[in-house]
């Protein structure tokens, strides 16, 4: 008899879904069947039901955070059963133990974090019964049935438990020394907070900071641009004036005088460009494309879509949601047309059907098995489910892998792009830019009706011109802008960022360098690694904008250059555990590194601190002291200057500074110590109080708006002061 061992309950009873079974506490029973004869246990874990151990249970001197203790390095990496998770874990190790029981079958997801979970219980059981590995992309009762008809040996797929073992392993010892020496060091500042710091977190959190910095020091500078409307025989298009591709002005008299010089004059046609471009259907989906796209289109984070999308998986409708992998076999595009055929019948698909191409089977931009690792691409499997029956959330998630699919059976789109040189008086040269689509293509499927994000605000629909055509300049005017910051990062491009290593998306140092890894995480890590940043305050996420924390930026600045915010060290190291998932590499060389590094991290961090300033950074929130259990406790109370109504002593009060008479006599006199993102620091309440306004502030954030200003008292109300 054999007992199978699933990751999460729900999978467990998808996978028993295709037998008759009973329930039992914590387990099903599976009753003998062609595929089990003597029939089968089936239970699951609860996620990870074991943890690495704590140090204090490796060294009682470990538990206390001392700079004298580190580095923290166990000898040998320990596990423990997670205490509310006993249950489950003694339902499993009883169900080994059993006398009839004479194989196990892993049944974790097929990667290699469900591989280390079921294995790690196991070595806790101690089990010594044979095991063979269940390895499926998807959860329809077909594949199920066929996942166990060709189960693979255990050696198979051994190795990648030794890299997600060394991975975890690894990750602890550079978090938890690193986030220690680091949070003891700021503590010598006077900065008291916990810092946690991670192998992926940290370079991610870099690339955020690094952005906030660019936001915070940008100077925005005025400039005007000539806006003409030309009358070419009564066939009327716009331009914009520019010398040398710049259209931009910084002087507003000059834009006035070649304002002034063309109204009425005569132009001319100088010349059209005309290029064709071809553009083809997008990928089918990996994840980090899916949370991109998914971001974008209905603002959700990353961690929401993987959420989705694995409800869709659990259920059997999509095929496994953590692929990294934009490509299918063979195998896979052989079942397109039964599944197509199935789309075509719903309501929400119909009008894209008959399709334009009947088979993609030999088109290498979709399948290709030497680009299919551990998971094939995101699609629906032949379990085909009409959306207009899913909430809402899995009916968005669901009809973008669909409309994926359904895209991929659809011609190339293709434009004409035209360029018009108009020259006004044979001296001011004028560019006007046109689109024209030629053939819809994909876009029928992917946009339809919708006018497609991001498109270029100077394209016009242009009337048919020719070369040496001659007209006039029927308006013309001036238009004031101002230049403008580098955009924050929205969570789903700091998911691609992370992924592609930052290609097409900017062009700053920090991910120049990204070019060249392998990106930072993986499919299945990155969007908890931004819900950990957000958990730990490091940023916040507003109106599906990234900022940085005051936080986040004291822990970067804190780390400089160090290799621990380097995102080249971080992919260099997703790529060596890759290496160990494939056998290629050892997994001793790599924990050998990998104690060193902490080791490295730890000393570098001590050089460090003897350069760190702080200077311009607000540090009042971090202004603790610890009570004798280790406990905090804010420094409220510090009077910071009298009141200007009653001369009482106004006092730090946590979130806002007021006049300690207020029960006395009721005196209301207080002014908030957060305005428009900014904490307003107790010297500078002091200056305020005292001299009647502050120093400059920087950074305030009034919507997109950034702006820097002094506050000052009028009476007994706050108002911002701009300098000239």
């Amino acid at each position: 008899m054999k007992v199978i061992i699933a990751e999460k309950p729900d999978q467990g009873l998808k996978l028993a879904s295709p037998f008759s079974f009973k329930k039992r506490d914590g387990y099903v029973e599976i009753a003998p069947n062609q595929l089990f004869p003597e029939g089968a246990y089936l239970t699951w874990a609860i996620g990870h039901l074991c943890e690495l151990v704590p140090p204090e249970e490796y060294d009682q001197k470990w538990k206390k955070w001392s700079l004298d203790t580190l580095p923290i390095v166990p000898t040998q990496f320990q596990h423990r059963v997670t205490k509310s998770k006993w249950k489950q874990f003694s339902i499993i190790k009883d169900l080994l133990h059993r006398q009839e029981v004479n194989e196990v079958i892993i049944a974790g997801d097929a990667e290699r974090e469900g591989e280390a979970i079921i294995r790690i219980i196991l070595t806790l059981c101690k089990n010594r019964k044979p095991m063979k590995r269940l390895w499926i992309s998807s959860l329809t009762p077909k594949a199920v049935v066929n996942g166990f008809e060709n189960l693979l040996e255990e050696q198979e797929t051994r190795d990648i438990y030794y890299e997600a073992l060394s991975r975890a392993c690894a990750d602890w010892l550079i978090g938890m020394n690193a986030s220690r020496a680091y949070t003891l060091l700021l503590q010598k500042k006077g900065i008291s907070d916990v810092f946690s710091t991670g192998r992926v977190q940290t370079p991610t959190l870099a690339l955020i900071v690094k952005r906030e910095h660019e936001i915070e020091n940008f100077k925005s500078e005025p400039f005007w641009e000539v806006l003409a409307t030309f009358n070419m025989d009564n066939k009327i298009y716009h331009g914009k004036w520019h010398k040398d591709g710049d259209s931009r002005l910084t002087d507003e008299q000059m834009a006035h005088k070649i304002m002034q010089f063309c109204k009425g004059k005569n132009a001319v046609i100088d010349s059209i460009e005309k290029e064709r471009k071809e553009f083809q259907a997008p990928f089918l989906f990996n994840l980090s494309s899916l949370q991109a796209t998914a971001n974008k289109m209905f603002k959700y984070s990353p961690q929401k879509t993987l959420e989705i999308a694995q409800k869709l998986y659990v259920k059997g409708i999509i095929s496994y949601p953590r692929s990294d992998s934009s490509y299918v076999t063979k195998e896979e595009a052989g079942m397109f047309p039964d599944t197509l055929a199935k789309i075509s019948e719903l309501g929400a698909f119909k009008e894209f059907f008959p399709l334009p191409i009947e088979s993609i089977m030999n088109n290498k931009r979709y399948v290709n098995e030497k680009k299919v690792t551990d998971h094939y691409a995101i699609i629906p499997t032949e379990q085909v489910t009409d959306p207009a029956k899913m909430s809402g959330e899995e009916s968005n998630i669901y009809t973008l892998i669909v409309k994926r699919l359904i895209a991929a059976h659809y011609k190339q789109s293709i434009f004409d792009y035209t360029t018009i040189h108009t020259l006004v008086e044979g001296r001011a040269t004028f560019i006007s830019k046109g689109k024209e689509q030629i053939q819809e293509g994909w876009r029928k499927v992917i946009y339809g009706k919708q006018k497609e994000k991001d498109a270029d605000e100077d394209e016009q629909d242009l009337p048919s011109l020719e070369e040496k055509e001659e007209g006039i300049v029927q308006d013309v005017k001036v238009k004031n802008g101002k230049t403008q910051p580098p955009k924050r990062y929205t969570e789903g491009q700091l998911i691609t960022l992370m992924k592609t290593a930052g290609k097409h998306l900017d062009d700053n140092e920090l991910v120049k360098v990204l070019t060249k890894t392998q990106g930072l995480g993986t499919e299945a890590t990155r969007a908890g690694i931004i819900s950990v940043l957000r958990d730990r305050k490091y940023i916040e996420v507003k109106k599906n904008q990234v900022f940085a924390t005051n936080k986040g930026k004291v822990l970067i600045q804190s780390i400089g250059p160090s290799i621990l915010a380097s995102p080249e060290m971080t992919a260099k190291w997703e790529q060596r555990l890759h290496e160990i998932g494939q056998g290629k590499a050892s997994s001793q060389e790599f924990m050998e590194q990998a104690k060193k590094l902490s080791l490295k991290l730890i000393e570098d961090a001590k050089e460090q601190s003897n350069h760190w300033s702080f200077d311009g950074f607000d540090l009042s929130e971090f202004k603790q002291t610890r009570g004798k259990k280790g406990g905090k406790g804010k420094t409220t109370g510090t009077k910071v200057g009298s009141c200007k109504k009653c001369d009482g002593d106004i006092v730090d009060k946590g979130t806002f500074y007021g006049c300690s008479n207020y029960q006395s006599n009721q005196c209301n006199f207080t002014f908030s110590k957060k305005i428009l993102g900014k904490t307003i620091s107790q010297a500078n309440a002091k200056k305020l109080l005292k001299d009647g306004q502050t120093n400059l502030i920087k950074g305030f954030k009034k919507g997109d708006k950034i702006f820097d200003a002094k506050l000052e008292l009028k009476g007994d109300k706050t108002q911002f002061l701009f300098e000239k």
